[in-house]
């Protein structure tokens, strides 16, 4: 007996959904054609923070209540529709990734499992000049929601002070995502130093409250996870499905949201509606990019103070200056 599939006509494509009344949110009996629907009808704002990127392809083939496996190369078996690009990770290696040029693209990656779209934050046309500066604030298990939104008004005022234009979204987990496009001049070893010099600034202003400590021994309050603009790091774009039970969205937030917002009231099932009603935050995001070098400044004034290279994960070539890749705790005493 031939399988079970649907067929879903996505602008000039045809787009096949196997295995279409899987469960993928066991909770609420969200299917997989449930998820490929959510997407389409998100799609503009979803393919928004996807287009021309490469992506990690994060597939949750079994549903969102077990592990996910992360495919890099893009899988040979595919429509001659889907694109790629070539990148290249830190060891040197390179790979042929996904590429999302249409809203089928992502309908096709959400029937392969993929719930959260995983892109670099470069395009297609030059996959080694980050056009996105990305902040992930990341709650350390003592921090409070209010915690991180606090956290994230501050980011918002850094980035102000410094002539950028900022958006925010939820993660769809337990913390929050502010984006500002760059211009496509500088190299991932420069943007990351952006993101330490802007988490350092933060920093500064509430020490009680915000981190940049690598070590997770050494931190408190709300991480500014600095190296997730690191080369071949990537995190959930905007409209992702997040693998919670509820099948939570990260969803874009207006600045006058983030005090009161609730991450637990954005799902597939609400973020549609909200998105008909009052359109997409983030849907100016790419009117207008922005040089690095207030944020470069910013960098050079803090290492003349004394505030050096911090470390890198660990899979990545030592850096130049970088302390000891080492937690503190497992050091040798002199």
């Amino acid at each position: 007996m031939a399988k079970k599939l649907v067929e879903l006509e996505v602008g000039d494509r045809t787009v096949t959904v196997t295995n279409p009344d899987k469960v993928f949110f066991p909770e609420h009996g969200y299917t997989k054609l449930d998820v490929v629907r959510y997407f389409l009808a998100v799609g503009d704002a979803a393919l928004r923070g996807v287009h021309r990127r490469p992506m990690v392809l994060k597939r949750y083939v079994n549903g969102a209540a077990e592990e996910p496996f992360f495919q890099k190369r893009a899988p040979a078996k595919r429509p001659d529709w889907v694109g790629t690009a070539r990148i290249t990770f830190p060891s040197g290696r390179h790979a042929d990734m996904v590429v999302c040029d249409e809203i089928a693209d992502i309908a096709w990656a959400a029937n392969l499992g993929c719930l959260d779209l995983n892109p670099w934050p470069v395009r297609r046309d030059d996959v080694d000049h980050p056009d996105e500066l990305r902040i992930d604030l990341d709650p350390t298990p003592e921090a409070s929601w209010d915690d991180v939104r606090r956290v994230a008004l501050l980011v918002g005022d850094v980035f102000d002070e410094l002539g950028y234009r900022s958006f925010p979204k939820t993660s769809g987990s337990r913390g929050i995502h502010i984006y500002a496009r760059i211009e496509p001049r500088w190299e991932f070893t420069d943007v990351r130093a952006a993101a330490l010099a802007l988490g350092r600034e933060v920093e500064r202003r509430a020490p009680e409250l915000v981190t940049t400590a690598w070590w997770k021994e050494q931190r408190h309050g709300v991480f500014v996870d600095y190296n997730q603009n690191a080369r071949d790091r990537t995190m959930a774009s905007a409209y992702s499905i997040r693998s919670l039970p509820d099948a939570r969205v990260s969803t874009p937030l207006t600045w006058d949201e983030v005090p009161g917002v609730d991450p637990a009231a954005f799902t597939i099932a609400t973020v549609p509606a909200r998105l008909a009603e009052r359109g997409d935050p983030a849907a100016t995001i790419d009117d207008q990019a922005f040089s690095l070098e207030p944020l470069l400044a910013l960098a050079a004034d803090q290492a003349a103070a004394g505030q050096g290279e911090a470390p890198y994960p660990p899979h990545f070539p030592k850096a130049a200056g970088e302390p000891r890749r080492v937690a503190p705790s497992r050091r040798r005493k002199d």
